[in-house]
């Protein structure tokens, strides 16, 4: 289509070696044709060129001084990308690989993700390339300061609200909350993610990861199945892989593997939830030592998966969570999963698996969630922390836990139905992206053009 085409070529030359971002861009794109050719009232308004663009991209430096006296700079971003529904919401990740292409994707990708939320949020995403394995809590404070004290002028409850995301819990939630706090003199609900001593809501730290299981559990449903007995695989050692954990242990799953930057461990018996939590939330320490725990578990180094993906997609199973980061899963892995039964796959991170994986998935008719969907748990129980903080309550776990289960099965109907009206009731990534597209945009035409 050449209007899309035309579109895309021009992001290129305005926003150039950005692949991720034109990734993310491409894929919704191009699942847009068909309302496009059916509507001509959002080429009218530009809403396509328009909603590529980011209404705000901040850059900045962001010095701090480590424990032996030494200055070190790292590059600050926030990308406030479309606030028709809403203030911007989106997290914050601190990691070595953070740049602006990274965070326009996720930007991008949060947009509609809030959209099919249902909930009254924008699109947002920020971070710093700045590695939080190895400091001290004394760095890590230092340098949460640092950033706060640029960021701090552009967010607030009403415009922008950041939360966590890879490399950011918590700890770091915190740290930035206190020196907005004593930059502003107020304590409001600028960040989510907090701690349940000062305004966080509880389900938050496990929404992402629950979500994405109950997103899976209403895949399998519509097919008259159910997650009881499945044998499932999970990347990942983070918050999202734990919490897709524990809620498939919870369903009746068996979850066999999950993974770190080190490699992957197979414990045909099923991950062990305790061990798990303790090596990543208590010592945070690597996977590999998981087998001194259960020697019957196999370690797989980093070193030896195979050429062309990730050994954790090799592994015969029924049901894939992909819950580490963008692009882990390419074909070969797709095409492994399929001839080795696999019957559904829910995203946990962002866009994890590539384009062509995708197209495997959806070539096999297998059920597939794709993140902006199935992952959208952890920024609806945000906007939950976000309403709690404004009326000054504390809802219970099981009332947040429900909420949630509401949620994603609505983020699941529209998906599936929306995808069925277009003649592709296989395709949720069709069906997503139209969803959200549909929301924002019409949102954006009665604003004007602004």
């Amino acid at each position: 289509m050449t209007y899309i085409h035309d579109t895309i070529v021009k992001l290129q030359k305005t926003s150039p070696a950005q692949a991720e971002f034109y990734q993310a861009v491409e894929e919704v794109l191009d699942s847009l044709q068909p309302i496009l050719e059916t509507s001509e009232k959002y080429k009218k308004h530009a809403i396509i060129e328009r909603i590529v663009e980011p209404e705000r991209q901040i850059m900045f430096r962001v010095p701090w001084v480590d424990d032996q006296g030494n200055i070190q700079v790292n590059k600050g971003y926030r990308i406030e990308f479309n606030s028709a529904l809403g203030p911007y919401k989106g997290g914050l990740r601190f990691h070595p690989s953070v740049n602006a292409s990274i965070i326009k994707f996720l930007g991008f990708e949060q947009i509609f993700k809030n959209a099919l939320t249902g909930l009254p949020i924008g699109g947002g995403k920020g971070g710093a390339n700045f590695d939080p394995k190895g400091k001290s809590d004394g760095e890590i404070m230092r340098f949460c300061q640092s950033f706060i004290n640029e960021l701090y002028r552009h967010i607030g409850p009403t415009t922008d609200v950041p939360a966590g995301d890879i490399g950011v819990g918590a700890r770091e939630i915190g740290y930035m909350f206190g020196q907005y706090k004593r930059l502003t003199g107020n304590y409001d609900g600028v960040f989510t993610g907090k701690s349940l001593l000062w305004g966080g809501s509880l389900v938050r730290k496990e929404a992402t990861g629950y979500g994405c299981v109950y997103f899976a559990q209403y895949m399998l449903e519509a097919k008259d199945d159910s997650l009881a007995g499945k044998r499932c695989l999970v990347s990942g050692a983070g918050n999202v892989a734990i919490y897709t954990i524990e809620k498939l242990y919870q369903l009746g799953a068996v979850p066999v593997t999950c993974s770190d930057s080190s490699g992957t461990i197979y414990h045909e018996a099923g991950i062990n939830l305790e061990t798990l939590k303790e090596l990543k939330e208590v010592r945070k320490v690597r996977l590999d030592e998981y087998v001194t725990a259960h020697p019957d578990a196999k370690f797989i180094p980093a070193a030896e998966y195979p050429a062309d993906g990730h050994a954790v997609w090799r592994i015969p199973a029924q049901l894939a969570f992909p819950c580490a980061t963008q692009n882990e899963l390419t074909e070969a892995d797709a095409q492994a999963l399929v001839a080795n039964g696999v019957i559904a796959v829910s995203e946990g991170a962002n866009m994890p698996s590539t384009q062509d994986a995708v197209e495997v998935f959806l070539d096999a008719r297998i059920c597939y969630g794709p993140g902006k969907a199935a992952n959208a748990g952890g920024v609806a129980t945000s906007q939950l922390e976000m309403a709690q903080n404004a009326s000054m309550q504390r809802w219970s776990f099981e009332e947040v836990d429900e909420k949630l289960k509401v949620i994603m099965k609505n983020i699941f109907l529209s998906a599936s139905e929306t995808a069925a009206e277009f003649g592709e009731p296989h395709n949720l990534v069709l069906g997503a992206n139209i969803a959200g597209f549909r929301k924002v945009a019409d949102a954006m035409i009665e604003q004007g053009v602004v």
